[in-house]
């Protein structure tokens, strides 16, 4: 089990640069897990793409249902306290620490492009890139 970041969920969904390892990801750990949070970040990214045109309402619908589908019953709530800890005791957003508290909960790594997470949380957080290498 790993906590998968909204970007690594979009790359899987959304084809782009990242497709690929985020394909493999899912193939060498199947059972991804996420805060409540990831929907709406999903849904923003959804709409930036509808905003600049290259993406419509009915293809941003079957991307959305698609996501919902892969994370159905895989998101879990965290506790405020532990991400505004996280969050004041980083350079990190609260939405980017309810990442890190989830996976910290679980005990389990977080999976990100997130420079800013994986330096600033090396013990938890690894990179696509570095899973896929593994």
């Amino acid at each position: 089990m790993i906590v998968v970041d909204t970007n690594v969920i979009a790359y899987l969904i959304l084809q782009g640069t990242h497709t690929s390892a985020a394909s493999v990801t899912l193939q060498k750990d199947p059972d991804w897990v996420a805060p409540l949070l990831w929907k709406s970040e999903f849904r923003n990214v959804l709409t930036t793409y509808m905003h600049k045109g290259s993406l419509s309402l009915r293809k941003a619908f079957q991307f959305m249902e698609n996501a919902e589908y892969l994370m159905w019953g895989t998101a879990f709530e965290v506790e405020s306290s532990h991400v505004l800890d996280l969050a004041a005791n980083s350079p990190c957003s609260a939405y980017d620490c309810e990442f890190v508290a989830l996976a910290e909960d679980l005990g389990i790594p977080l999976i990100t492009t997130d420079q800013k997470i994986l330096s600033s949380f090396p013990s938890i957080a690894i990179s696509l890139e570095s899973f896929v290498g593994r």
